[in-house]
């Protein structure tokens, strides 16, 4: 069974250092209105970033092995908050965005559903606690 650590070190005020397995270093921050300076990525972001990575990462592998021709592209993930405290994510939407001249958009729509479906672990913890929507759009 693979365990990841990490470890994550107050820099002051509300700043926070963290460390990857890799050894990379991001900071984390609150925003002003929080006490914070802004001097980094705030946590419940850091998670939907960790979901566009994730996914992300597992397209892009899939794009090369099916030797697709893509030009750029992004992912756009919102998360909506609920209301009350402790505020979580309960609705996520996820937007792939394929530029190119030659975009294969069933391939494409293939590795995006690969990852939702199968490979993307991240997506799978999401879906423990949030209502996630995807949507794939083709800019030629």
């Amino acid at each position: 069974m693979e365990t990841h650590n990490i470890t994550t070190t107050w820099k002051g005020n509300m700043q926070f250092e963290s460390t990857n397995p890799s050894g990379d270093v991001i900071s984390i921050d609150a925003g002003p209105e929080n006490g914070g300076e802004g001097k980094g990525l705030r946590p419940k972001a850091l998670m939907l970033s960790a979901l566009a990575g994730c996914t992300g990462l597992d397209v892009a592998s899939l794009m090369e092995k099916m030797k697709l021709e893509v030009t750029d592209f992004k992912i756009e993930v919102s998360g909506e908050l609920t209301e009350e405290h402790p505020k979580t994510y309960h609705k996520v939407k996820v937007d792939y965005h394929f530029y190119g001249n030659n975009l294969d958009e069933k391939k494409l729509e293939k590795a995006v559903n690969l990852s939702v479906e199968k490979y993307c672990g991240v997506m799978e913890m999401f879906r423990q606690f949030a209502k996630v929507e995807i949507e794939i759009f083709y800019h030629n």
